[in-house]
């Protein structure tokens, strides 16, 4: 029997799964919770929500987390995400963010295992106290600074670096209003289009030292992705250990490319 999950860790399991851009569709939860034989309460609900109660009263009923265990494991069949394998780590990784705290985590293979939860909450904890303190140090940006919490850094560095990563790619997405990701995402933004002008710029772009800088940028943000988004997003964290050093420098890194990000502009071309 799995103990009744606590009421915080099963919204937070919700979120993840019914996520607005990444998360279930409302056709495979309604599936989803057939399958598992939980009664779909609310189906005019937002997704979240709507499985936060599907979940909340079976879990009730039950008076255990069995149930609620199951539906994790079989919305993370391996099997469900062939055609997007990069899926299934990021969103195994959001969960096992969060059911870690509940020592449970989501292998490989989609099923649940039992973690040490008890230990590593302090050890968490303090790893997350000690990189957070030591970037302010360094006065990185805020928008790194975010990625610093206990449950992205429970086991080592791996997500806390994946997520602001992923973050600095947002932010380019933001500024271009494109949709692609990675090398493409910058090129595409950053590159000279065919009227001579960026989507979006660095500075003016007027001399040839800035004109240099430009794209010296452009290649460290294509190196940033190349190298640790990329990276993390195919090779599972066992097999790509980061240790503090390596956080710190990285995260660093982000820090500049989020500042830079801050001063970039939309290039009106006439």
């Amino acid at each position: 029997m799995i103990s009744s999950f606590h009421d915080q860790t099963l919204r937070a399991v919700a979120d993840v799964l019914g996520d607005t851009s990444s998360g279930l569709t409302g056709g495979e939860i309604g599936r989803l919770l057939a399958d598992c034989g939980i009664d779909d309460s609310a189906p005019t609900l937002t997704k979240r929500h709507r499985l936060y109660e599907a979940l909340s009263e079976r879990q009730q009923r039950d008076g255990c987390g069995n149930n609620v265990a199951n539906l994790i494991g079989q919305a993370m069949q391996p099997v469900r995400y062939l055609q997007n394998p990069n899926l299934f780590e990021e969103r195994r990784g959001q969960l096992n963010e969060v059911l870690a705290f509940a020592g449970l985590s989501v292998t490989s293979q989609g099923a649940l295992e039992a973690t040490t939860s008890a230990r590593t909450i302090p050890e968490a904890q303090e790893r997350a106290g000690r990189l957070r303190r030591v970037l302010q140090e360094r006065r990185v940006h805020q928008d790194v600074l975010r990625f610093c919490r206990a449950e992205l850094v429970q086991d080592n560095y791996f997500h806390a670096v994946f997520e602001a990563t992923k973050s600095v790619a947002d932010k380019i997405r933001q500024i271009s209003v494109l949709t692609l990701d990675g090398a493409g995402l910058v090129d595409h933004a950053f590159g000279i289009q065919s009227g001579g002008h960026p989507r979006v710029a660095f500075n003016s772009l007027v001399t040839e030292t800035e004109q240099s800088e430009h794209r010296g940028l452009m290649n460290l943000l294509k190196g940033l992705f190349g190298t640790f988004r990329n990276t993390a997003a195919h090779v599972p964290k066992i097999h790509w250990p980061i240790d503090e050093q390596d956080a710190l420098d990285i995260l660093t890194l982000a820090s500049l490319l989020h500042r830079r990000l801050d001063g970039a502009v939309r290039v009106r071309v006439p």
